[in-house]
């Protein structure tokens, strides 16, 4: 379970931008995952939950935003949207889709105290 250690750079993420920025509390954290990115959001709200306690973030609310994936269909020359990453072109059947989004993971926000 990857989603783990994805858990635990978030929270060093955050324990960074603390020391940097100077908050003391984070009360929620949002954050994006593409659908294409191979992260399990479910798995990675547990994992979060679990690696939370104890640091600055322990009791905040994980908040994910869902990004569709999407990509370029080389043979029909535009852009599609993809619901699996070698998955094929939704208007012609192409297997020749380049991904242009949706395989991210970021942490967009944070709420501090």
């Amino acid at each position: 379970m990857h989603e783990m250690s994805l858990a635990e750079g978030i929270v060093q993420l955050i324990e960074e931008a603390a020391h940097s920025e100077g908050f003391a509390k984070v009360t929620a954290v949002w954050l994006e995952i593409g659908r294409l990115a191979a992260v399990e959001p479910d798995a990675l709200r547990f994992c979060f939950d679990a690696v939370v306690a104890g640091t600055i973030a322990e009791g905040s609310r994980l908040e994910i935003i869902d990004v569709e994936g999407s990509g370029w269909c080389m043979d029909c020359c535009e852009p599609v949207t993809l619901g699996a990453l070698f998955g094929p072109c939704p208007q012609c059947g192409s297997h020749k889709v380049q991904a242009t989004g949706g395989t991210e993971m970021r942490v967009k926000e944070l709420a501090v105290t």
